[in-house]
Formats: structure tokens, C-alpha cells, sequence
């Protein structure tokens, strides 16, 4: 799909409503990781240097309709000015009097940042009437926040139809043309790696990979749920117990096809999360009864890196263990290591495993961080997003 982008929309002198993905971690009024207002910067850059008058709006965290001040957008302005190096206003509100006086203060150049979307209930809701007080506020709209257009709200659906041409943003135009790749024209060997908890919540994505990549690596929770399928002994490992014969059917697919569904051969194991006793090491698929799968083990590691350095395409999507445990971030780390040496065409998503090639030091070798997880899985299911489908088409 070729949708307009924001090089193509005339906005010299225009105001433009820009959504963004600003839900970025925030701790005691302080930005944890900044990475996805760094994302979103090309595109307001962009906008501020044809003289546009910006309007950008975000949500943050689930306030269900109802302010929160622990859920304020205010820290994100003072962030979002000293790294565009200009003074960005902020409206403490979504709209209303307060966000007329802010945007119309606006020059050429000019950037303004309203309070959190979720505060109003409309935004959730796709409500009408609050879309069309978001569109009165500017003459176009940009859409950069692909974290959210897996979901139609009135930022992302309701706005964009309200305007006669609705453009995506730079960050947006890239999380189409390297995920656009591998749903479409995958390079093979395609490997895909999957972590995360549980099956049910990835049965539609590894359905479509079953159909695109060679390989399928498992790790995390979700590979307890294939092992268990498979007959292992699992202790007491986290399972997805409703999903087991779909996890067989998976497997049973996978074999079918000719694809390589890899599980762990070996784990490091724990008593639990909460126990203090060091990790101990589990050779074989089995897991004694009394012990917890944290962490895939060296030969899995092994093996995965293995396969991974023949590849000409990774996609990866959730961790390996329990990383943010330092005594279990071994497996997933040297995954992350291992895709950022690989030659192959590389994209990481979801949450966890953006953080996992962050604190891994190799994100800067990733070909492609997705800031959308749960759209991006969406996405590779070959799913239509609403807030794209709502864009203008060219």
C-alpha cells in the first residue's frame, strides 16, 4: 500500500495536527528511555523546517478516559524542547479554550504539545464530535505513531478522515517499507525468533510465519507451552494450558511444511522469580519438578546462533527469558548479539526486545527497531491497520 507521506503534503505556513507516539516510560517526572521521541523526530524536524505551525498530539499510559497527573504529557514537552533545541508550548488540556489560546500563540516553526488524548473519553472511543475539536485545531494532518494504528481512535481513524489529504510521517514510512518486506518479499533463509509468555496471544503471527519464514526459534515462556505439547517435563514453568493441542498443531504444521520449529535443548532454572538462590543450569528438554524455566540454556544458544548467522532476513519478537533479571539475561542478550553480527536484513519489535538489543549495546546494528508491537505483529499477520487504511492512498 502507497500511502502520501509528509514530503508530499503542502504544509508552508500550515497548521498541522501531527499524532505521535509518545508513551515513553516516566518515573517520578523523569524520562526512563526517550527512544521513541527521538523516533519522531525526523518528521517534526521536517515540519518545522517548511514553517509549519505544529499541533502534536500523543497519548500516555491508560488514564481510561479521566485525567491523571502522574500520566501528564508535560515532562515530554520540557524533553521534546531540548532535543528540537526550540521552546515547545504545552497545553495542560486536550481541548478547550487553554489549547485554542496555545495554537493560535503559534508561529511559522512554532511546535505545541497538548496534554495526554486519553484524558478525554472521546479519544478511545473514536468519538465523532471529539475528532472534529481535534481537526479544528489545523489545516492538515500527519500521522507518526505507528504504535497506535492497530487500534482506530479518534487521533489515528476518526481525524484523518476529516481532512482531504491525511499523510504519514517519516517513522511511519519506514515500519511500512522493512515490515512491508518481510509479509511480502521475504529473502530466504528467513528466520523468525518468537519469546514472550504465552501461545494464544502469537497464534495469528506464527500462523503467518509458518507461511513465510524457514525457521521458527521459541524461546521465553511460550517455548514451556511447545515443550509440554511435545511430552517434556516442564516443572514448574509458566504454560499456556488452554493453548497445548494448538501448539502441537503448530508444530505438527510446521513439519508438514518443511519448516524448522527450534524449542530450547537445555534451560537455566530457577526456584521462581522471587527466590534469592543462584541459577542453575538444566541440561536436556526436561525441567526437574520444583524448578522454573528463566532462561533458554548454552547449548539452545548455541544452536540458535547457528541458524541465525545463515540467514538473510530476521524478524524477532520477544525476549528469551527473563532478562530483566540479571541472572537470566544470558540467552537473550546473546541472541541479540548474534542478529546484530548476522549479514542478513534484520527488524526487532515489540517492547521487551527493543530493550533487550538496548541494554545489549547492539541496537545501532539492528537494520530496523520497530516502535509498534503490537502493530507490527498485526501488521505481519497481514492485517489491514486502520489508522494506515485511513491515510490518504497515492
Amino acid at each position: 500500500m502507497a500511502i502520501l507521506t509528509v514530503d508530499q503534503l503542502e504544509t508552508a505556513g500550515k497548521r498541522i495536527l501531527v499524532r505521535v507516539d509518545f508513551n515513553v516510560p516516566i518515573d517520578d517526572g523523569r524520562i526512563a528511555d526517550d527512544t521513541r521521541i527521538r523516533a519522531a523526530l525526523p518528521t517534526l524536524r521536517h515540519l518545522v523546517g517548511t514553517g509549519a505551525h505544529l499541533v502534536i498530539v500523543s497519548h500516555l499510559g491508560r488514564p481510561k478516559g479521566r485525567p491523571n497527573p502522574d500520566l501528564s504529557l508535560a515532562p515530554v514537552a520540557e524533553r521534546l524542547a531540548a532535543l528540537l533545541g526550540q521552546p515547545v508550548a504545552f497545553s495542560p488540556e486536550v481541548i478547550g479554550t487553554e489549547t485554542r489560546r496555545v495554537v493560535d500563540a503559534l508561529g511559522p516553526g512554532g511546535v505545541a504539545l497538548l496534554e495526554n488524548l486519553r484524558f478525554h473519553p472521546g479519544e478511545e472511543k473514536n468519538d465523532p464530535q471529539f475528532a472534529r475539536q481535534l481537526a479544528a485545531l489545523a489545516d492538515g494532518y500527519v500521522s507518526d505513531a505507528f504504535g497506535t494504528v492497530h487500534r482506530a481512535h479518534a487521533s489515528t481513524v476518526g481525524v484523518a478522515a476529516l481532512f482531504r489529504r491525511a499523510a504519514c510521517g517519516f517513522l511511519i514510512a519506514k515500519e511500512l517499507e522493512f515490515l512491508g518486506m518481510a509479509l511480502e518479499r521475504p529473502k530466504s533463509p528467513y528466520v523468525a525468533i518468537l519469546g514472550g509468555a504465552k501461545v494464544g496471544d502469537k497464534i495469528p503471527v506464527i500462523r503467518s510465519l509458518l507461511a513465510r519464514a524457514d525457521s521458527l526459534l521459541i524461546g521465553g515462556a511460550m517455548a514451556y507451552t511447545f515443550l509440554k505439547a511435545r511430552g517434556h517435563e516442564v516443572g514448574t514453568s509458566l504454560v499456556d494450558e488452554p493453548h497445548l493441542l494448538l501448539a502441537r498443531e503448530l508444530m505438527d504444521t510446521a513439519a508438514e511444511r518443511g519448516k524448522r520449529l527450534l524449542l530450547p535443548v537445555d534451560h537455566v532454572v530457577g526456584e521462581d522469580l522471587k527466590s534469592q538462590a543462584p541459577p542453575e543450569p538444566c541440561a536436556g528438554a526436561d525441567i526437574p519438578p520444583g524448578r522454573m524455566g528463566l532462561d533458554i540454556g548454552p547449548e539452545t544458544v548455541a544452536q540458535y546462533k547457528a541458524v541465525i548467522a545463515q540467514a538473510r532476513m530476521i524478524v524477532w519478537n520477544g525476549p528469551m527469558g527473563v532478562f530483566e533479571l540479571p541472572a537470566y539475561q544470558t540467552g537473550t542478550f546473546s541472541v541479540a548479539r548474534a542478529v546484530a553480527a548476522s549479514e542478513a536484513l534484520s527488524i526487532v519489535g515489540g517492547g521487551d526486545s527493543v530493550a533487550a538489543v538496548n541494554q545489549a549495546g547492539v541496537a545501532d546494528r539492528i537494520d530496523h527497531i520497530s516502535t509498534g508491537g503490537g502493530a507490527s505483529l498485526e501488521f505481519l499477520q497481514g492485517k489491514i491497520l486502520p489508522g494506515i487504511a485511513a491515510l490518504t492512498q497515492v
